[in-house]
């Protein structure tokens, strides 16, 4: 059975969430028992939108709570690679220090990096 609309508008705030910053509240639907690595239509989880869309503050939450940081959106982009893109410094070093793999996804961060002239050591 597919999912209601209204289990999609919930799944759809819980990614804007992601997107936006909104810690607290995205952690409060986790705590409830929202799975943390959720994807979209794209394959993108939580940690991958809020690397993309530059929320160091929403990375740390979700890698606190258990967030996958090798998951792969449909692209093959993780979100270190998320981060590194959007020169993010602050959530590419929480990556880094969570264990998250430079070398994978496709492009893998360590690519991207070199793309774009990002240092990963100075992460």
């Amino acid at each position: 059975m597919p999912p209601s609309d209204d289990a999609i508008a919930l799944a759809q705030k819980l990614f804007d969430l992601a997107r936006n910053g909104e810690v607290e509240e995205l952690a409060a639907y986790l705590d409830a028992g929202a799975p943390v690595d959720m994807r979209n239509e794209n394959g993108d989880t939580f940690l991958i939108l809020a690397a993309y869309r530059d929320q160091p503050e929403t990375v740390s939450m979700l890698i606190g709570k258990g967030a996958d940081i090798e998951a792969q959106n449909d692209r093959g982009q993780t979100a270190l690679t998320c981060a590194v893109f959007k020169k993010d410094m602050a959530s590419v070093r929480l990556l880094l220090a969570a264990g998250a793999n430079p070398d994978a996804g496709t492009p893998s961060a360590r690519q991207t990096a070199n793309m774009f002239g990002v240092d990963l050591s100075a992460g």
